[in-house]
């Protein structure tokens, strides 16, 4: 691909996630944007040798995972934020571009997954960003988080029985949905309760998406 033809792309993924960013009624600056471009990139360029996620195509990464990501921040409190089964990073890598005032730790325990989302960190200077490679059943950090945010982990059953160790008083979980999961609900354990669910509408993603918002009963 000429530079030219690379600079075009760029500049296309960068005027949809302008837009985008425009329709979801967010504040992002164009330092901020940058960033969350150059995270696109550096998952492209790792998918060349390792499968992080199955999106190849640019203008579809925009849509259903830059923007799908961005769509949970008027949602999300507290300043520890916890991004459970990161993998290439979404939600939270661009949850803390978007948010520098919150601390995000993103969890992985796939060991190809976590060098990136080191790299990842390191490369876009996120200093409020730590990658994590444990298992979060097991891991046992020294501080809860305020927020815990999952996005296509497991059903909201399993995700509680991963996490609740780590979030704190207070806390809420905040499971990324599809299409609004009733029974998953019906399945939570009796000691959680549905704080809210929210309807997303992510730009050019021509899907469903439901934040779930979970918190102790």
């Amino acid at each position: 691909m000429t530079v030219l033809a690379m600079g075009s792309k760029q500049d296309e993924l960068g005027r949809q996630l302008e837009q985008g960013v425009r329709a979801l009624g967010l504040e992002v600056s164009p330092e901020m944007r940058s960033k969350l471009l150059r995270h696109l990139e550096l998952v492209e360029k790792w998918n060349r040798v390792h499968n992080l996620t199955s999106i190849r195509d640019g203008s579809k990464a925009v849509s259903l995972h830059l923007l799908d990501s961005l769509a949970v921040l008027p949602y999300l409190s507290g300043s520890r934020v916890l991004d459970a089964g990161s993998g290439a990073g979404f939600p939270g890598i661009p949850i803390a571009v978007a948010r520098p005032d919150m601390q995000v730790d993103v969890l992985d325990s796939s060991h190809k997954k976590y060098a990136f989302l080191r790299q990842a960190v390191a490369e876009l200077g996120l200093k409020n960003v730590r990658a994590i490679c444990e298992r979060a059943e097991s891991w046992r950090p020294s501080e809860r988080f305020d927020c815990i945010v999952s996005r296509a982990l497991a059903e909201i059953a399993e995700i509680i029985a991963l996490v609740e160790h780590l979030l704190a008083p207070g806390g809420v979980i905040a499971a990324m949905k599809g299409v609004h999961p009733f029974e998953e609900i019906d399945r939570m354990p009796p000691e959680f309760r549905v704080r809210q669910v929210h309807a997303l509408a992510v730009p050019g993603l021509g899907a469903e998406r439901h934040l779930v918002l979970i918190e102790r009963a």
